[in-house]
């Protein structure tokens, strides 16, 4: 046996194995304590954001899957309590907000009672109450449904418009597009429908997220339309209860007219229906509703809106009111006249028109006309109707500048934070433009009225001036056979009614995205306007004590259906807003 054969001459391993202890690395306290922190700031900011979500939802929540009605009644309390109290603390801080702005007028001894008010006031529980009360109601029923009246057709597909589409962001989101899609293998005939359908609707579609698109997969699955529509009518019906009684009418008028904006919009796309500005259309028949309602029926409109108005017109309510009277009953009350005459701003040429005319009518009551307000009770600062558009035009500028100015501002402060740290003049430029913008069109608005009703007053003057001058002209003698009653449409109320839809031209200054808004602002002022005339005619029925509950059940019937089966047909804020307090279901 050679000396290379013996064990203790064996050549050593080509590779030698290391001891399992020598791997670990014995990290100094000092590390060991900034990891540990490291993992508490993370746990600490898991538990804020659990926080958060109780106040203010996150983008992307997905709906929550309900197998009983035990657990449907839990996730509607907890949702219920979650929009209460929510509702509770806007209230509170609007109504905190609103008497900051007046609280150096009001005695300190009063200070801290109104304050308290604002923040524990009988407003705030009763806001609170109705949509805690709406919320918990909508959920249980929409929830319940499907279990205790399941479905028994199969799922409906989803629109082409509605279906997740491949994402290039990540692997992962392209992944997940491939799991909520259940629809790939369909029928070449369905899904070239469907493109035709996606074409009429290209200009109105939204594009959805993956959790949105989650959503429809999810409605399209376990519920159905009327469910959404019962849910939404009994919630809004009971909900509606819990507020004061003058404040219902104008809750149900908005989410009636919200209603008719998202199933409109549903509608029209699934049938291939487009009205060329719509929402100008729709405001200039509300702007005439509501003009003729000022002049002629002001008890139809609301008192606050009414004073509003009066505000606004920059007219004496004197002037308005003489007119009014004067149109419809031939008569004129003494006492209007006499307070316009008390104003120190009538000028001379005026106060001798209208002392005139005060004469007249006492020396023969029964001859009260001509049957239309003086141009001098309606503007008494002004001598002629020429300066009044000019004038006018840059007295209401200035005025409304403030009140629009907030109202582009606040907003944009308060939800484009981020965008307006990125880039300050872009954001503040545009705020400003849209102040202009705003306060040009209802500076237009006033002066197209007031104008408006200068003109139609001089023309019918002129031409009752030339009919009964007895001239050989051409003009003399159409006017001798024209006959009278059309002469006097030019004073009829009807002319203030068609003097209002000019005034809804302004709009067209308007920016495109604020001129839906403005019009459903508009649309449940003239319909209340509209239904009282109605009904005071007997050509619609009353509706008794629980009209507004009634209306509150339709619209937020149609409100809720189209949340939950097409929300990009409503309006941006109003879906955020149900969002937040609603959530996916």
């Amino acid at each position: 046996m050679s000396e290379l054969d013996t064990p203790d001459s064996s050549p050593p391993p080509a590779f030698s194995r290391m001891a399992s202890y020598t791997g670990i690395e014995f990290v100094p306290k000092r590390a060991m304590q900034s990891f540990e922190n490291l993992v508490a700031l993370a746990n600490y900011e898991e538990r804020l954001r659990e926080a958060r979500k109780i106040v203010w939802r996150d983008k992307g929540e997905k709906p929550v899957e309900l197998a009983d009605l035990w657990e449907c009644l839990e996730h509607a309390g907890r949702g219920g309590i979650r929009a209460g109290t929510l509702a509770f603390a806007i209230r509170s801080g609007v109504n905190f907000i609103l008497l900051l702005a007046r609280i150096k007028k009001v005695p300190k001894s009063y200070r801290f009672a109104l304050i308290r008010q604002a923040f524990f006031g009988p407003e705030s529980w009763r806001f609170a109450a109705m949509l805690g009360a709406f919320v918990s109601i909508y959920k249980f029923v929409l929830n319940s449904l499907p279990i205790l009246l399941p479905d028994p057709k199969p799922p409906r597909a989803i629109p082409r418009h509605h279906r997740p589409r491949p994402s290039f962001r990540s692997e992962h989101s392209a992944s997940l597009d491939a799991s909520v899609n259940p629809f790939d293998d369909e029928d070449e005939g369905v899904i070239e429908v469907e493109a035709q359908e996606r074409a009429r609707s290209r200009s109105r579609r939204a594009r959805l997220s993956m959790s949105a698109q989650a959503h429809q997969v999810w409605v399209r699955k376990k519920t159905r339309r009327w469910y959404s529509v019962i849910a939404g009518a009994v919630a809004g019906g009971l909900a509606i209860l819990c507020e004061k009684k003058d404040r219902r009418t104008g809750i149900a008028q908005q989410m009636f007219v919200r209603g008719l904006q998202g199933s409109y919009n549903a509608f029209s796309e699934q049938h291939g229906i487009r009205i060329p500005h719509g929402d100008l259309i729709v405001f200039v028949l509300c702007c005439g509703q509501i003009v003729y309602a000022l002049t002629m029926r002001p008890e139809t409109l609301p008192p606050s809106y009414n004073n509003w108005l009066l505000r606004a017109a920059k007219a004496p309510a004197e002037g308005i009111r003489m007119n009014r009277d004067l149109v419809r009953d031939h008569m004129f009350s003494i006492a209007d006249i006499d307070s316009i005459l008390s104003r120190t701003d009538v000028t001379p040429q005026n106060r001798t028109l209208l002392s005139a005319r005060r004469a007249n009518a006492l020396a023969s009551p029964p001859s009260y006309g001509p049957f239309f307000g003086p141009c001098a009770a309606v503007h008494p600062w002004f001598d002629s109707c020429k300066p009044i558009p000019a004038e006018r035009f840059m007295f209401v500028f200035k005025w409304s500048l403030p009140i629009y100015g907030a109202l582009h501002f606040i907003p944009t402060l308060l939800f484009k934070r981020k965008v307006v740290w990125r880039e300050p003049m872009r954001m503040l430029t545009r705020a400003g433009v849209g102040t202009i913008r705003s306060s040009t069109f209802f500076g237009l608005c006033v002066v197209t009225m007031q104008s408006f009703f200068c003109a139609k007053n001089n023309l019918y003057t002129a031409l009752m001036n030339a009919k009964s001058a007895n001239k050989n002209t051409l003009l003399a003698r159409l006017l001798a056979r024209l006959p009278q009653s059309a002469l006097d449409l030019l004073l009829g109320k009807l002319s203030h009614w068609f003097g209002g839809m000019l005034v809804g031209l302004a709009l067209i200054i308007e920016d495109t995205h604020r001129r839906g808004e403005l019009a459903m602002y508009v649309l449940p002022k003239a319909l209340e306007s509209a239904w009282i005339i109605l009904r005071g005619k007997g050509a619609v029925p009353k509706t008794g004590r629980y009209g507004d509950a009634l209306l509150t059940a339709v619209g937020m019937g149609m409100v809720m259906s189209t949340y939950q089966n097409d929300p990009e047909h409503l309006s941006s804020l109003v879906r955020r807003i149900l969002y937040q307090f609603v959530g996916p279901n």
